[in-house]
C-alpha cells in the first residue's frame, strides 16, 4: 500500500540531511546538527506505522512478507553498493582502516547489526583509536532495520484489538519512557558509545514517530494545539542544533526525548496541513529534491568526507565543505536515478537490462576513482605478534663480534636492549628486525599507555580515559627493568602525553608551564625507574603524527606540530638536568627529515596510519640509523 505523496516531509528530509552534512564537515557552525539522525528516526517511524495502519484498514490485513520484501528493495540495493565500494576502494583511498576491522564493519552494515558493532570496536586498542570506520554511519540504519523486524509483528498483534490505534499508542508511550530511562542510566560519560548507539537507548525517535502515526485522527482535529506544538518543536530543534554537544550529559538524560517530541510536532503539522506557506515551502525546489535523494546522501556523504580530505584535495574550512557537498549531491543522485528508483519497480524486458547497466556503470565509475585518486600510502597491517621480531639469542656471526659489556653486577650475556614506551614503541620492537645487530632486544611498549595518566582527557576531539592497566605504569617499568636486565633502554611516547589532560580543575596541554611540570616530574620518574640497574637510557624524540583530521580538514590538537615540539624540548631539558643522563636520539629527524609529516622516507612507507610504524619503516629506515647507537650505548 502507498501513501498520499507529502512535498512537505521531502524538505524535512533535506534539512534533516544538511544539519548532518554541517556537523560531519563543519561542526562549528551547527554542534547539534547530529540530531538530524533523530529527525530521520521520527519520520521513518510515523511512515512505516502510517502504511501499515493504512493496509490493515484498506485490505483487512498486515503483509509481513510483503513489508519486509518492501523495505529491502528499497534500502538494500544501494547500500550494497556503498559497502562494496568502499570495502574494494579501502586499501587506496583510506590507509588508516585495518583490513580485519573493516571487513567486519562491512559484514556489520549488510546484515544490519553496525549500531552494536560500534559498540563493540572499543575492545581494539587500534581499531578503537584510529580514525572512524567509513561505514560507522551505518549504525543508523540498522537501529531502523531493526525496529523494522520487529514493529510490524507488534502492529499486527496490535490490530486484533478493539481500539488498535488507542493501544499502539499505549506501547509507543510505555517504550518511549523505556527507552528514554534506559539512555540515561547506561550512558557513561567516558565510554558514551554504548548509549549513543543502542537500539534500546535511541528508539525513542522512532516510537514517537510511531505515536503519532496512530494518533493522527486526533491530532488532525486540533489545528490550533497542533500549530502551537508545532512553533514551539521549531524552536526546540533549532536551539538544540546551535547549542547541543554530542558529549552532552543532558541528551542522554531527556534531552534526546525532547528532540524527538520536537521533531514529532513539527511533522504533525506538516502532514496534517501540507498546503500552508511554510510547508509549500519546504516541499519546493531545491529542498524537495535534496530530500528525496536523502537515503543516498546520508550514505554517501561519510565515506566521501573521509576520502576528500585536505591531505589529498589541499583544501580546508568552508571550501573542503563545499567540495564534499557537491560530491555527496552528485553521487546521491546517481544513486537515487540509476539504483534506487529503478530497483524499487519489478525488472521485466529491457528494464531489467537498464537497470544492470546502470549499476555496473555505478561500480565502474567508483573503481575508477579509486584509481585516479590514490592516497600518499598504501597501508599495510599494524597487527603483527609483537613476540614475532624479538629474537632471544644474536645471531652466531655478530655476538662474537662484540666487546664484553662490562656493567657491573650485569647478568652474564650479550648486550641487551629493551623497548619501552606506548603503541609508537610497541610497533618499533614488534618489526625489529631478525637480525639483532649484536644485541638481544625485548619488546615492553603497551598499547594505549604512556606515562601521563591524569584521568580526563580528550582524545580526537571526544572525552576518554586512561585504559585500566595504565595507572600502574610504574611497578610495570620496574619490574620490566628488574627482569630484562637491560644494558640499553629505548623510550619513545609519541601520543598520550600530547593529548589535553585536566589538571586542577582546567584542561591543560604540553607547553603550559603546569602541565609541563607535572610531565617532567613524570619523566624523571620513567628514567630512575629504567636506569635503576644501571642502564643507559635513550629517550627517542616524538615524530611528527597526522592520525585523523578534524571535520573542517585541520589537525586535532594532539597531531599539531607545536603540541610535538613542546613535548621534544621537555624531553630534552629533562635529560640535560637528570642525574643519570640519559641521551636524546631524533627519531622526529629521521622519520620527517624535512621538518613536517611524511608518509614515506627515501621510498619507504613509515607510518601505517599516519602514528604507528610500519615494519619496512623499522627495518629499512628507523633500525639501521638506530641499532649502531644502542649497540655502542651498550658497549661503552
Amino acid at each position: 500500500m502507498s501513501l498520499r505523496h507529502l512535498p512537505p516531509l521531502d524538505g524535512l528530509r533535506a534539512v534533516a540531511l544538511c544539519a548532518v552534512l554541517v556537523v560531519h564537515g563543519m561542526p562549528a557552525w551547527l554542534p547539534g546538527g547530529f540530531l538530524g539522525v533523530d529527525v530521520f528516526f521520527v519520520l521513518s517511524g510515523f511512515l512505516i506505522t502510517s502504511l501499515l495502519l493504512r493496509e490493515a484498514e484498506v485490505t483487512g490485513r498486515v503483509s509481513l512478507g510483503g513489508f519486509w520484501l518492501r523495505r529491502v528493495r528499497r534500502l538494500l540495493p544501494a547500500l550494497a553498493l556503498l559497502v562494496l565500494t568502499v570495502v574494494l576502494a579501502a586499501a587506496y583511498l583510506l590507509p588508516g582502516q585495518e583490513p580485519g576491522a573493516l571487513r567486519t564493519d562491512a559484514v556489520a552494515a549488510l546484515t544490519y547489526w553496525a549500531n552494536w558493532r560500534m559498540v563493540l570496536r572499543d575492545g581494539d586498542y587500534f581499531t578503537a583509536t584510529a580514525a572512524a570506520s567509513p561505514l560507522q554511519h551505518t549504525w543508523s540504519l540498522a537501529i531502523e532495520e531493526q525496529f523494522y523486524l520487529l514493529w510490524p509483528v507488534l502492529i499486527l498483534l496490535a490490530l486484533r484489538a478493539r481500539r488498535p490505534r488507542r493501544l499502539i499508542g499505549a506501547l509507543c508511550a510505555a517504550g518511549f519512557a523505556a527507552s528514554t530511562v534506559a539512555a540515561a542510566v547506561l550512558f557513561d560519560p567516558m565510554h558514551p558509545g554504548r548509549a549513543y548507539f543502542g537500539s534500546d537507548t535511541r528508539a525513542a525517535a522512532l516510537l514517537a514517530g510511531c505515536a503519532l502515526a496512530a494518533a493522527a485522527p486526533v491530532v488532525a482535529r486540533h489545528p490550533t494545539a497542533r500549530r502551537g506544538a508545532a512553533v514551539a518543536g521549531v524552536a526546540l530543534l533549532a536551539g538544540f542544533a546551535v547549542l547541543a554537544g554530542g558529549a552532552g550529559a543532558w541528551l542522554y538524560r531527556g534531552g534526546f526525548a525532547l528532540t524527538a517530541l520536537a521533531a514529532a510536532a513539527v511533522l504533525a503539522e506538516l502532514a496534517a496541513a501540507p498546503g500552508t506557506p511554510v510547508a509549500r515551502l519546504l516541499g519546493a525546489a531545491p529542498l524537495g529534491w535534496v530530500g528525496r535523494i536523502s537515503y543516498g546522501g546520508y550514505l554517501w556523504h561519510w565515506p566521501l568526507f573521509a576520502v576528500l580530505d585536505a591531505g589529498r584535495t589541499g583544501l580546508h574550512g568552508p571550501r573542503l565543505f563545499a567540495l564534499r557537498v557537491a560530491a555527496t549531491l552528485a553521487v546521491a543522485a546517481a544513486s537515487f536515478y540509476l539504483v534506487e528508483q529503478p530497483l524499487r519497480r519489478p525488472w521485466t524486458g529491457p528494464l531489467r537490462w537498464a537497470v544492470g547497466a546502470a549499476a555496473g556503470l555505478a561500480a565502474a565509475t567508483a573503481a575508477a576513482l579509486a584509481v585516479v585518486a590514490p592516497a600518499p600510502v598504501v597501508a599495510p597491517p599494524v597487527l603483527a605478534a609483537a613476540t614475532a621480531a624479538q629474537p632471544s639469542d644474536p645471531a652466531p656471526s655478530t655476538a662474537s663480534t662484540v666487546p664484553p659489556v662490562g656493567r657491573a653486577g650485569r647478568r652474564p650475556g650479550p648486550p641487551r636492549v629493551m623497548v619501552i614506551g606506548d603503541s609508537v614503541s610497541w610497533t618499533l620492537g614488534a618489526y625489529w628486525p631478525a637480525d639483532p645487530a649484536g644485541f638481544t632486544l625485548t619488546n615492553e611498549g603497551v598499547q594505549g599507555c604512556g606515562i601521563a595518566v591524569l584521568p580526563e582527557l580528550r582524545y580526537g576531539g571526544e572525552p576518554h580515559t586512561n585504559y585500566p592497566y595504565c595507572a600502574t605504569w610504574e611497578s610495570r617499568w620496574g619490574g620490566s627493568t628488574a627482569s630484562q636486565d637491560p644494558d640499553v633502554v629505548v623510550v619513545l611516547l609519541d601520543r598520550w602525553e600530547l593529548m589535553d589532560r585536566r589538571l586542577d580543575g582546567r584542561w591543560t596541554h604540553v607547553g603550559e608551564p603546569a602541565y609541563d611540570t607535572y610531565l617532567s616530574a613524570q619523566l624523571r620518574r620513567a628514567v630512575d625507574l629504567t636506569a635503576s640497574r644501571g642502564a643507559r637510557v635513550a629517550l627517542l624524540t616524538a615524530p611528527y603524527t597526522r592520525r585523523q583530521e578534524r571535520p573542517d580538514g585541520g589537525l586535532w590538537p594532539e597531531d599539531t606540530p607545536a603540541r610535538v615540539d613542546a613535548w621534544n624540548r621537555l624531553l630534552t631539558e629533562v635529560a640535560g638536568s637528570h642525574r643519570d643522563r640519559p641521551v636524546v636520539l631524533d627519531l622526529n629527524r629521521v622519520l620527517c627529515p624535512d621538518g613536517a609529516f611524511t608518509w614515506r622516507v627515501g621510498g619507504v612507507q613509515v607510518r601505517s596510519d599516519g602514528l604507528h610504524l610500519t615494519p619496512a619503516g623499522v627495518q629499512r629506515v628507523v633500525a639501521p640509523w638506530l641499532a649502531p647507537q644502542l649497540l655502542r650505548l651498550a658497549t661503552t
